[in-house]
């Protein structure tokens, strides 16, 4: 098993760089490097693909940059990069469908359901957060969600059943629309 310090090693100056992107305070981001990494030291062996560790300290890294912006009443502006994932897998899931789907949502829908559905945050604090009324960001995470189903549709064909689920087979990536074109 790879140690936190081989870990430090290989991605420590790319965390910070991510960090950096996001902070931009030097020190504000050195901080968030250790505390990225402490959270690595004690849950790395929770990590069950090593070939996921880069997206895995990435999504640390991600969430404990918005950890602090949410601490401090600051607003976490999303870009592209938070929704670029560096998984190397040979395998095509819905989840690769998925993440090309959310990727391609428009900012206004994107970010209130990333942070409602990804980030967990309770709608009243994304509204406070984006500066929206809470009526607005409601219908912003539904109209989301919609766009999703509309997306796996679009992507892979997918059917919406007489019970409302979508249903149907995954493609292969190559005949995927969506995610050949990320």
């Amino acid at each position: 098993m790879t140690t936190t310090k081989d870990i430090w090693n290989l991605y420590a100056d790319d965390i910070k760089h991510f960090i950096l992107s996001k902070v931009k305070d030097v020190t504000v981001a050195d901080d968030l490097l250790q505390e990225t990494f402490i959270k690595v030291h004690t849950k790395h062996n929770t990590l069950k693909d090593i070939n996921k560790l880069k997206s895995w300290l990435f999504s640390i890294a991600r969430y404990t940059v918005m950890d602090y912006f949410r601490q401090r009443d600051l607003v976490y502006e999303m870009t592209d990069e938070d929704f670029v994932f560096e998984d190397l897998k040979l395998e095509h899931s819905e989840i690769d469908c998925l993440r090309g789907i959310i990727k391609n949502l428009p900012k206004k829908y994107r970010d209130p359901l990333f942070l409602s559905d990804v980030k967990g945050m309770k709608q009243a604090q994304i509204s406070e957060q984006l500066h929206l009324p809470l009526p607005t960001v409601k219908s912003q995470i539904q109209r989301g969600r919609k766009l999703i189903a509309q997306g796996f549709i679009d992507c892979c064909d997918f059917k919406v059943n007489d019970n409302g689920f979508l249903v149907g087979e995954l493609k292969e990536k190559a005949d995927c629309k969506v995610c050949t074109s990320t």
